[in-house]
């Protein structure tokens, strides 16, 4: 295989990788907060009360994981010039992308629990998405520190090659 296209499947690999895990995560976020939304509309219609259309900000936060995922798709799926650096990229990619991952589920069960409590009290919005927010903000961090990791890329591709021998 020609290796400038091996490269280039490489870091479009890494990319896949980040963007598959954050998407999953968003899903299943989403997912969760979407029952507990259907399940607190049931509960106000089934009480006469009218259903709160602001319970959908929560069923929707955990999408913005995958758009800070494609951020970093954008980012790895350059053409690697140095086949070294695709150990570094991939990892960033499984690391980067699991981190996304995890804080769109654990956003998901947040924003249910914030579904549920608004649902039935009415009170407390703002309070609720503090706590989103701070689950949003391991996400941020793994995209950030993910992205500074990207420039060290290669200096730690060329100190590996410098210390291991050359095979000939």
């Amino acid at each position: 295989m020609d290796p400038v296209l091996s490269n280039t499947a490489l870091g479009i690999s890494a990319a896949v990788i980040v963007i598959s895990f954050a998407a999953v995560g968003s899903a299943l976020g989403c997912g969760t907060a979407a029952c507990a939304a259907v399940g607190a509309w049931k509960r106000n219609y089934v009480q006469g009360r009218p259903a709160s259309m602001m319970l959908l900000t929560f069923v929707g936060a955990p999408l913005s994981q995958t758009i800070y995922a494609m951020i970093m798709m954008t980012m790895l799926k350059g053409r690697i010039t140095d086949p070294e650096e695709f150990p570094i990229r991939i990892c960033i990619g499984i690391f980067g992308g699991l981190a996304q991952m995890f804080s769109a589920i654990y956003q998901g069960k947040a924003g249910a629990g914030g579904c549920v409590a608004y649902a039935e009290s009415n009170q407390g919005f703002a309070n609720y998405l503090m706590v989103l927010g701070i689950v949003e903000t391991c996400a941020i961090f793994a995209l950030v520190f993910s992205l500074m990791a990207l420039p060290e890329a290669k200096a730690v591709a060329d100190a590996a090659a410098a210390a291991v021998p050359a095979v000939k």
